[in-house]
């Protein structure tokens, strides 16, 4: 059993105080403080030994238990940051899958509309193709109704064909007429030079030009006459009765369709040589004037000699040719247009003039 500190130094007292007196301490005795010190300095080390490892101890203790503390701290956190990245996924899933509901109800709106819209062009298309086949309907009833008319207008013409006396005094009229009008031809070249020569003198170079290519249009006319083999007793004009009347001059005149056709041919071949005598002119940088034009004052070009006479033929080619002329002169299609390399009248000028109205 180990003897307590306070009691070792107490002894040791009690000796020192002996030794100091006289009185005769045995050599045990004296040995024996030695000792004990010697076993106090073990005992201290002991003790202090014993209170570092007690103070190791209790460090380690708070160390383990600081140790514990920052793990479960650590393990709080870790539980934190795992539940907030949870919260976060499942917020980040929910914004996903409403993000994904919006998408897929845009896309179902845009088919919708997508569908809506097919829906209303095939509804278009369907009002297009039975518009067009209205139309289709329409045009078909019309040319059906035009060849009725057509074929009714032949029988009419049919039924009313001239009797032969008619259609004799009419050839013979015809001959007179054709043998007149080459005559007339004949003498025109000499008045047709003398305005060329008058056109070089003044410097109407664009005129002159004119002037040479209606005189050789009259020219191959005159050929073309001239050669031509013309069977009167075949030729339908000369036993068709007339089918339209029109006013000249106020006269009322009756007419076959053959007859009619070269009055529009008149009012078309005046137009173009009109045009072309206006553009010379303009070219020249001349005054504008059609009746200064040989070509306006001949009237003549176009013209066969058959079917109607020269003065009617005249009256309406001027007429053509005064509307060219100012169309030529001014650059513009007023009264008619061009197209395929020719000029023509517009139809509503052409029917305006000549005002056919039907005798049936």
């Amino acid at each position: 059993m180990k003897i307590n500190i306070l009691d070792r130094m107490a002894m040791a007292l009690v000796i020192g105080t002996m030794s100091l007196v006289g009185v005769n301490v045995p050599v045990n005795a004296q040995q024996q403080p030695q000792e004990e010190q010697k076993r106090d300095q073990r005992e201290r080390q002991e003790l202090k030994q014993e209170q570092q490892q007690e103070r190791i101890q209790r460090k380690s203790e708070q160390d383990q238990k600081q140790q514990q503390r920052r793990v479960q701290q650590d393990q709080k956190q870790q539980e934190q940051k795992e539940r907030q990245q949870q919260e976060r996924v499942q917020k980040q899933s929910e914004q996903d899958q409403k993000q994904q509901q919006r998408r897929v109800e845009q896309q179902q709106q845009q088919e919708q509309r997508k569908q809506q819209q097919q829906l209303k062009q095939q509804e278009k298309q369907q009002e297009r193709v039975q518009r067009q086949t209205e139309q289709d309907r329409k045009q078909q009833q019309q040319r059906v109704e035009q060849q009725q008319r057509q074929e009714q207008r032949q029988q009419e013409k049919q039924e009313q064909r001239l009797s032969q006396q008619q259609q004799r005094q009419l050839i013979n009229q015809q001959k007179q007429q054709v043998a007149q009008y080459r005559q007339h031809l004949e003498q025109q070249e000499r008045l047709a030079r003398q305005h060329i020569a008058l056109l070089k003198q003044q410097n109407r170079l664009a005129q002159y030009r004119f002037q040479e290519q209606y005189l050789e249009r009259l020219r191959e006319q005159q050929i073309r006459l001239r050669d031509e083999r013309f069977d009167y007793d075949r030729d339908p004009y000369f036993y068709t009765a007339p089918i339209y009347r029109y006013n000249r001059g106020g006269r009322y005149y009756r007419i076959n369709e053959y007859g009619a056709r070269i009055l529009r041919q008149a009012l078309n071949h005046g137009y173009e040589e009109g045009f072309r005598a206006g553009k010379a002119d303009r070219d020249d940088r001349w005054r504008g004037n059609y009746r200064e034009s040989y070509a306006y004052r001949d009237a003549n070009y176009g013209y066969s000699g058959y079917y109607i006479s020269r003065s009617e033929y005249n009256y309406y080619f001027r007429e053509g040719f005064r509307r060219g002329y100012e169309d030529g002169y001014n650059t513009r299609y007023r009264y008619g247009r061009f197209a395929n390399g020719n000029y023509s009248m517009l139809d509503n000028i052409l029917s305006q003039i000549l005002n056919f109205q039907t005798l049936r």
